[in-house]
């Protein structure tokens, strides 16, 4: 996908550069290129994504050319002209590609010249593929940024309405995946509303990084014609052009950038995904899901999956390995452009096809959980998870040192464990054995539900506090 020459302003109509490939290369060429290096070398089956993106491109350097003087009106509308019907083409699903012109340009470049004759060669005058390229790719990952940062605003949408619903609903908050302290169903759903706002955050920083036009960089050099990159930009979209042309076509550190957010967006999904999964199982049996995001079994009638919620977790893998990828292409290059930068496309293009699925099954299966209230409360006190509020209670009320409350409640924990029975259940005697200034108001605080509402500190557990941050994100997401 890499030209580094500028085409002069006209090119010869040849039937040779109607009908082979490596002829839209110039004259140093005399030969077709060997059939594995034509393959290795074709990039249409994947590059073809960046199609809409290559035409808004040829549009404004057009555009911009004829407004320079670079080329005249009439040419300007046949090149104008010829781009739509490519694109109505394309829409059609009509276009010819074909992979002996390799890549996504040349074949629009190759279309054009049938269409609308050699003044097509006038549209490649002070580009090259190569800045080309650059522009069509980062506004693609700028796209799928925005398509990312809108999906995840509607599963976070989807988590605070289960937590509008379940502020008031316990359930046990783990810690190693062992009972820790009882936590509202409500604060569990809005931890992850936090965790995917800042995944959001993360590509709207990435976009603004990003969002400098590469084009008019030529080759690696800049262009001799006095092009107005500034207003090719802002045609774009984009806030300025880029500043300087060498690094203009040798980065791709805005792709990585991009996938590196989505690596971590994905991380995030995947834990929710394997709580989904552990949470479905008879043994927690905290939600349901329909049938509408379960599978069954080919030997087992009696089973439901929770397949949609695995895949996910699965395809968390694929988003880490796509960084991967591209940091291993673009770790030794040398400037400007090389090659193997042709590698950068389809890492990426399958790391944001498995985002917004796995997105959009996760928003799909949180909008479709049903939490089992009676059957979380009942876990919720299992485990000995009041015991810190005892230790708190003996600090509040008792003046304790902290550490001499926690070996009191420790040792309490114990007594409770020999009995067979929770705290709660411990009679004042017993109490008291341990620590003889404890009263009968201890009990207050020894359910599940007097210690979650317990936790009003901001960002708490407490139904009010829950509310609160409902509130705060229901504002942030309208």
């Amino acid at each position: 996908m890499s030209n580094d020459s500028v085409n002069a302003p006209a090119a010869p109509d040849t039937s040779e550069a109607k009908g082979q490939g490596q002829a839209m290369w110039g004259g140093r060429f005399s030969a077709k290129p060997d059939e594995l290096m034509q393959a290795i070398n074709v990039s249409i089956g994947f590059d073809k994504r960046l199609a809409a993106q290559d035409l808004a491109g040829s549009r404004a350097h057009a555009a911009m050319l004829r407004k320079q003087g670079v080329i005249s009106s009439e040419d300007e509308a046949l090149i104008q002209q010829g781009l739509e019907t490519v694109a109505q083409e394309m829409a059609a699903g009509t276009f010819p590609y074909r992979d002996e012109f390799e890549d996504i340009h040349m074949n629009v470049e190759a279309r054009l010249r049938e269409l609308i004759g050699p003044t097509a060669g006038r549209l490649h005058t002070a580009r090259s593929r190569n800045d080309q390229v650059a522009v069509d790719f980062r506004l693609w990952v700028r796209g799928a940024c925005d398509r990312t940062v809108e999906q995840l605003k509607t599963l976070q949408r989807a988590l605070v309405a289960q937590a509008e619903a379940h502020a008031d609903t316990l359930m046990p908050g783990f810690t190693h995946l062992q009972p820790a302290q009882p936590v509202t169903f409500g604060h569990h759903m809005m931890a992850y509303v936090e965790m995917f706002g800042r995944d959001a955050s993360r590509f709207a920083d990435a976009r603004a990084r990003m969002n400098e036009s590469p084009l008019g960089a030529a080759a690696l050099a800049g262009s001799p014609f006095p092009i107005d990159r500034h207003a090719t930009a802002k045609a774009l979209g984009f806030d300025r052009p880029t500043a300087n042309s060498l690094d203009s076509v040798s980065s791709r550190d805005f792709a990585l950038e991009a996938l590196a957010a989505a690596a971590i967006c994905a991380t995030h999904l995947s834990r929710l995904a394997e709580e989904i999964v552990v949470w479905m199982t008879p043994q927690f049996g905290f939600i349901k899901l329909s049938d509408a995001f379960t599978t069954g079994s080919s030997i087992m009638p009696q089973k439901k999956n929770p397949d949609a919620a695995e895949l996910v977790r699965a395809k968390a893998g694929r988003l880490l390995a796509s960084f991967t990828q591209l940091a291993v292409v673009m770790k030794g290059l040398p400037l400007a452009y090389s090659k193997d930068m042709q590698e950068d496309k389809v890492p990426t293009f399958e790391a944001f096809d498995a985002l917004e699925l796995s997105l959009a099954a996760m928003a799909g299966m949180v909008r479709d959980f049903a939490p089992q209230p009676e059957r979380m409360a009942a876990a919720a006190g299992a485990g000995f998870s009041t015991a810190t509020d005892l230790a708190d209670w003996l600090v509040r009320n008792l003046d304790m040192p902290f550490r001499d409350a926690h070996h009191v409640t420790g040792a309490a924990v114990k007594r409770a464990e020999a009995l067979g029975c929770d705290l709660a259940d411990l009679s004042l005697d017993e109490l008291k054995a341990l620590e003889p200034r404890i009263n009968e108001g201890v009990y207050q605080v020894l359910t599940p539900a007097a210690s979650a509402a317990s936790r009003t500190s901001y960002g708490g557990t407490a139904p009010d506090q829950v509310r609160a941050q409902v509130a705060r994100w229901k504002e942030i997401l309208q």
